[in-house]
């Protein structure tokens, strides 16, 4: 069972107490294991984003999945300077599923904003998000801008496209909105429901809770878009090609699982599987790599896809249990209760 400990109200001079019942407009949701140092300047890029754009309130929870570091009392540390409201959960159940949906109960604000411990936000990340909730649909799953945070790790896990565009069945929706940068209304999240606990960093199926959860709204007419600012910046620190091919078949894993989970009622899935294994013929006869700057090929896509079906598939007849998605955040996470 959780833990939870409220780190800071508002206690700035001349604040002005929000009527009770009302929500934040945002409540950014912090997963953390072991990163302290990486976590306070995530914290401290949120907290500048806030400062440059006081016309809407936010909180913030940070979710600590198991840290053996000093990451609580980091926190409060941290929390005695900040202006922010903070909450601190601690989430024992391992993996970034079972800590996002930690977060998630916990969050009060209208808009969702999930941010990983070893991102940075830019300071106008505020100011674009609100003009979009304010212009654009309120019903979406909505990412932004992934940049390097250092120019020396390697070019992966961001998204740089200038484009405006939204999720359809002929793209792959691994990486359309990265996990690191995604925001909903909590009313999404009350029809979507909870992260699947089975997939994600920490989890046996390593990864794709982002991109299962995707999948799961756009079946429900959800639309999931990409927007080119709402920018953050990530700091990886993956230097080495070995880093890069390990997390790439670690996402090739769950995009497998995530192909037989979905298989009835989102088969176009299979229809990428089935590119991939004839993009990974034609590299085996000359034809291009996966990624040509990274050297990453289409063969350990293929492999870790049949591998991640598997995983899948034994995962499903050793619980036997009710997947995780099919039960309403409602009923397991009775705080996220739909409203405005």
């Amino acid at each position: 069972m959780a833990f939870e400990e409220t780190l800071r109200a508002d206690k700035r001079v001349g604040a002005v107490a929000a009527p009770k019942g009302t929500r934040p407009f945002a409540s950014f949701i912090v997963c953390t294991r072991d990163r302290v140092q990486a976590l306070v300047a995530c914290i401290r890029s949120i907290e500048a984003a806030c400062a440059a754009f006081p016309a809407i309130t936010c909180e913030l929870v940070v979710v600590d999945n198991g840290s053996t570091d000093n990451t609580p009392g980091e926190l409060r540390r941290v929390a005695a300077s900040s202006s922010m409201v903070m909450t601190l959960v601690i989430e024992p159940r391992p993996g970034l599923a079972a800590a996002r949906n930690a977060g998630m109960e916990r969050a009060r604000g209208r808009i969702l904003v999930f941010i990983d411990d070893d991102c940075e936000i830019g300071r106008t990340y505020l100011s674009d998000l609100a003009r979009h909730y304010a212009n654009g649909d309120q019903r979406v799953v909505r990412g932004g801008r992934v940049e390097l945070g250092n120019p020396l790790d390697l070019p992966f896990t961001i998204k740089r496209s200038k484009t405006r565009e939204r999720l359809t069945r002929d793209v792959h929706p691994g990486g359309f909105v990265l996990g690191c940068n995604m925001t909903m209304h909590r009313e999404v999240a009350a029809l979507v429901g909870p992260f699947d606990e089975r997939f994600g960093a920490g989890a046996p199926l390593q990864s794709a809770e982002d991109t299962d959860y995707l999948v799961r709204a756009y079946h429900l007419g959800i639309p999931v878009e990409y927007v080119p600012d709402m920018t953050v910046f990530h700091h990886h620190g993956r230097k080495a090609r070995a880093a890069i091919e390990k997390l790439h078949r670690s996402y090739s894993l769950g995009n497998g699982a995530l192909c037989l989970k979905h298989l009835f009622r989102a088969p176009w899935l299979l229809r990428h599987f089935c590119w991939t294994l004839r993009s990974a013929w034609c590299q085996s006869f000359g034809g291009e790599r996966f990624d040509p700057e990274l050297r990453l090929s289409h063969w350990p896509i293929v492999s870790m896809n049949l591998m991640g079906a598997a995983k899948f598939a034994c995962l499903v007849m050793a619980s036997r249990a009710e997947p995780t998605e099919l039960r309403r955040i409602g009923e397991t996470t009775p705080g996220l209760e739909r409203g405005r």
